[in-house]
């Protein structure tokens, strides 16, 4: 039987290449034609041995090579293993004439004609037995992509061999895994649908491999049966106390007797090893169990891996906690996306777009690296590049030196003398010890949510906006105009100081070395280290009888962004340089003027000009609603120390460069500031 589209060919490669004037191979007769599915089921003699081959269909066999007929060996690949299934083949014939093929490749005892050959070697005495019968039409040599060793570039031929399994069905693995998926957590929560649906289509899991390393499966099996010996569990536990004393070498040296005794010769020992997904899948036993002295326990509160694990780890372990114990061996599961590069491409060295991070941590610190890391949506694929950590660095360096600023600013503070309660700070004081306490409220969700991205992003944001662009920018005329030990400076300095406490806590996790140093300059007595140190609880909301309200400074705010846009073009124009050189009139709303009207005599310290004053908006120059802002260029001297620009500069004989508040600083009690 040949397909009809590669008879020529085929009566070429049998050498009948003589044609007759009707174009057909002169010694190839056509004896009809039919299609294949009208041969199904007929009986074929086979060529050397008295058995009778029925023809079967099979969709894997193709018209591109050969004659379009195939032998089949169920034994012997995948898909002739399927279309055996399909015609009952496995049923109909012994496992032996099925795969007569051993795990050295040589064939079976029992074997006709072909016993104890190598495959290979045999192939020569199979065409000199089809030459004999008479039933060989031609011979030859090809070459073709046969599967080869990676290692040794030699052939590979495929066979069925005896596995294990786990079956997801026995004991209702699948279902009860199906269950306790429900009640693991999963971040990001996509996760959930995903490693169900691998699970409640997954077949039974074939736990061995044939490999000469690994963790042995440590069965005797009967020669003829096939069967377990019945003191399975009872060997098993003799040979574990072997290898813990000698290592899993100890079952491949071991000889069947020292444990069988005179029943040695009717068993032969399991050269086979377990799946490495089952030996990972059981570290929830063999390391948070075993090790309850050192704290572990399980379940786990979180197994971590990459996105692949779905189908691995987070699996394995899975179904073994359920079998072992019923239950999960974790309570959440996070999965992360992969490293790219800063086009979407996996890394790879042939491209030459690997980012090394050795490199990294050489040239910007281990810290730089971790807060990308920290920085990034780990919940899709993580670019990086020098650029993105450039990046990174910059961001750093703004929370490294915030950190440096609060610290710089606590030198000479003892928090057991000069600490003063929250409710007895100067007003913005106040304010940022609240912005920092709802700041941690949020970085405490986010930590739990494991919200790595949120963290960081809410640092860099109160480093630049809160504390940078506002309140240390502020504070400075205190810290550095007022008396060491004033109220105005020792209120900052409480304010700094409780901030501090709770900033290095909060990037502790992500910049653990950068953490350690704030920590090991912070004054006061506290835990050797940052990481045994819980959420600092020295923080606190406004005090709902302050002067303003936290809608109130979000007001403040929008003003002051305001006035800032009326200063920038003046400093472009070189107007002004330094906004002290500017005296603000703000015009609002009576609503307005009425609620800060407390507040109204050290506005100019929040907006850091030397004048500002609030006006009713009926007054203003311009026509229009809503509030206006207008400055001027002061005329004003300027105070050599505080560097405001003030009308009573030289009035005073004995300091005739300061103004009449640094007199009194540098020579009276002090200032005294309730605002700001």
């Amino acid at each position: 039987m040949i397909a009809e589209p590669l008879f020529h060919e085929a009566a070429k490669r049998y050498g009948l290449e003589a044609t007759d004037g009707n174009g057909l191979p002169h010694y190839a007769k056509k004896g009809g034609t039919v299609k294949g599915a009208e041969l199904e089921g007929v009986l074929l003699k086979h060529p050397f041995y008295e058995r009778e081959i029925p023809v079967i269909l099979g969709d894997h066999v193709t018209t591109d090579a050969g004659t379009g007929a195939v032998h089949t060996a169920p034994g012997h690949g995948q898909e002739d293993y399927q279309v055996g299934l399909k015609y009952g083949l496995m049923e109909k014939y012994s496992t032996p004439e099925l795969n007569p093929v051993g795990g050295n490749g040589v064939y079976l005892p029992g074997t006709p004609i072909f016993e104890g050959q190598f495959i290979w070697k045999a192939n020569k005495t199979i065409v000199e037995l089809l030459r004999e019968r008479g039933v060989l039409l031609s011979s030859g040599e090809i070459n073709h992509s046969y599967p080869h060793c990676w290692r040794h570039k030699s052939p590979v031929a495929f066979r069925a061999t005896p596995q294990w399994f786990i079956s997801m069905e026995q004991a209702n693995l699948r279902r009860d895994a199906l269950a306790a998926i429900g009640q693991v957590g999963f971040v990001p929560d996509w996760g959930e649908a995903r490693i169900a649906g691998m699970v409640e289509g997954r077949p039974d899991w074939c736990i061995s491999r044939q490999r000469t390393w690994g963790v042995p499966i440590a069965l005797f099996v009967h020669n003829v049966s096939g069967e377990p010996h019945p003191r399975s569990m009872e060997l098993m536990r003799a040979v574990a106390d072997r290898v813990a004393e000698q290592g899993a070498d100890a079952w491949f040296k071991l000889d069947a007797a020292e444990l069988l005794g005179a029943e040695a010769g009717d068993y032969h020992k399991i050269t086979d090893i377990l799946d490495v997904w089952f030996d990972s899948g059981v570290t929830h036993e063999g390391v948070l169990a075993a090790r309850a002295g050192d704290g572990l326990r399980k379940p786990a509160d979180l197994y971590l891996e990459g996105s692949d694990q779905h189908r691995g780890w987070f699996q394995s372990s899975l179904l073994t906690g359920i079998a072992m114990d019923g239950a999960a061996p974790y309570r959440q599961v996070l999965t992360h996306g992969f490293t790219v590069d800063a086009q979407g491409r996996k890394m790879s060295k042939s491209v030459g777009n690997v980012v090394e991070p050795q490199k990294v941590n050489d040239s910007l610190g281990a810290d730089v690296l971790r807060l990308w890391v920290a920085g990034t949506d780990y919940r899709n694929e993580m670019s990086v590049s020098d650029e993105i950590l450039k990046r990174s660095a910059d961001a750093y360096r703004r929370i490294r030196n915030t950190a440096r600023f609060l610290l710089g600013n606590l030198h000479g503070f003892d928090p057991s003398v000069h600490l003063l309660p929250n409710d007895r700070l100067l007003l913005l004081d106040q304010w940022a010890v609240h912005r920092a306490h709802s700041l941690q409220e949020e970085i405490k969700a986010a930590y739990e949510r494991y919200d790595f991205a949120a963290v960081v992003a809410r640092v860099q944001n109160f480093c630049t906006n809160d504390l940078g662009s506002l309140y240390l920018d502020v504070t400075k005329d205190r810290l550095y105009t007022m008396k060491a030990d004033s109220h105005g400076r020792r209120s900052a300095q409480s304010a700094m100081y409780r901030i501090a406490e709770a900033f290095a806590r909060w990037v502790a996790p992500v910049l653990s070395f950068t953490a350690d140093e704030i920590w090991q300059h912070l004054p006061g007595t506290r835990e050797s280290h940052v990481l045994l140190a819980t959420w600092y609880d020295g923080l606190a909301p406004l005090p709902a009888a302050a002067a303003l309200s936290a809608a109130d400074f979000d007001r403040l705010l929008e003003l002051r962004e305001a006035v800032s846009k009326v200063l920038e073009p003046m400093r472009a124009d070189g107007a002004i340089g330094a906004s002290l050189e500017a005296e603000v009139d703000i015009y609002a709303d009576e609503a307005t003027l009425a609620r800060f009207a407390p507040v109204a005599d050290e506005l100019r310290f929040f907006f850091i000009t030397s004048r500002l004053e609030l006006k009713p908006v009926a007054a203003k120059p311009e026509a229009g609603a809503g509030p206006w802002v207008h400055a001027v260029s002061t005329t004003y001297g300027k105070c050599v120390r505080c560097w405001h620009y003030r009308a009573d500069v030289g009035s005073h004989a004995g300091d005739p460069e300061l103004c009449g508040r640094c007199v009194e600083n540098v020579n009276g009690a002090g200032e005294t500031r309730r605002w700001f």
